[in-house]
């Protein structure tokens, strides 16, 4: 350092360019970091909801067989509506569970319309998050006992 504080032609500091950019590239790289983590707690809560889902579609589908294959429960003609409302099932705060339309029945070859007498249901399941991210579906088949 030279007398009198004054800075002599080695003394190079940083110019202002010098720290607009490192401020830029530090801002850019913030930014990636919290997009990043943003992007992992999004994707975390649907991969949570799509396990909870799949896991209540299951029970669901328990509660439709033990229901249905109780003495007397059994109707091929059951709506979807109706099968849905007569099942025990408790949905979960944040989910909804359906039966889809149509409940189709064993014709012989196939599964087709429901006719009195069929004795094999195919019924679907869809347990889904009120907020459209995760759906999980189960096709269930019941026979009459």
């Amino acid at each position: 350092m030279h007398a009198g504080g004054r800075p002599g032609p080695d003394d190079d500091g940083e110019t202002l360019i010098e720290l607009i950019i490192a401020v830029a590239i530090m801002g850019i790289t913030v930014i990636a970091i919290i997009g990043g983590v943003g992007t992992a707690i999004l994707m975390s809560d649907i991969h949570r909801k799509q396990a909870t889902a799949g896991a209540y579609v299951r029970s669901y589908a328990e509660a439709v067989q033990t229901y249905e294959g109780a003495p007397g429960n059994f109707d091929a003609s059951t709506s979807p509506g109706a099968l849905q409302a007569a099942v025990d099932f408790a949905v979960p705060k944040g989910f909804a569970a359906t039966v889809k339309s149509p409940v189709r029945c064993w014709t012989g070859a196939a599964f087709g319309a429901c006719l009195a007498g069929s004795t094999v249901q195919q019924i679907t399941l869809n347990v889904a998050s009120t907020d459209s991210r995760a759906s999980e579906s189960l096709v269930v088949v019941v026979r009459k006992p």
